[in-house]
């Protein structure tokens, strides 16, 4: 019966924690995007994120874009600087034509810093990214 069920793999699919300048407020902040580096749209994306170690555990922040375009990227969220002590959580769920995908991506802890910065797909910006 096991044998049965089809688990599609994810790829072209990113989580991006980018550091970047906010003209508003003048400051540089942290924000979590993301990236369908795939050929074709993403239909009814949910994204649940929370942070956790073996003491704490942040609230639940859940995200829901009907449409992901292809060739595209989107905010999710910004983020604490506090919250990089934890290890990261970002489960993401989305539409592929008729076929449910699913993947959890993890940001562990202390990985997200200026010193781990590199050139994040279809951005012009750096960040920490996870596949």
């Amino acid at each position: 019966m096991k044998n049965d069920i089809e688990i599609p793999k994810v790829e072209g699919v990113y989580i991006a924690i980018v550091n970047e300048y906010n003209d508003l407020y003048k400051t540089q902040d942290w924000n979590a995007y993301i990236i369908n580096d795939k050929a074709v749209d993403l239909e009814m994306v949910l994204i649940v994120t929370s942070g956790y170690n073996a003491d704490k555990m942040t609230s639940i922040f859940r995200k829901k874009l009907d449409l992901l375009p292809k060739k595209s990227y989107a905010k999710i969220e910004l983020m604490q600087d506090d919250l990089f002590a934890l290890n990261n959580q970002f489960k993401v769920s989305f539409f592929e034509g008729n076929k449910m995908f699913d993947k959890t991506y993890t940001f562990r802890k202390n990985t997200i810093n200026l010193k781990a910065l590199q050139p994040i797909p279809l951005m012009e910006a750096r960040g920490v990214m996870v596949k």
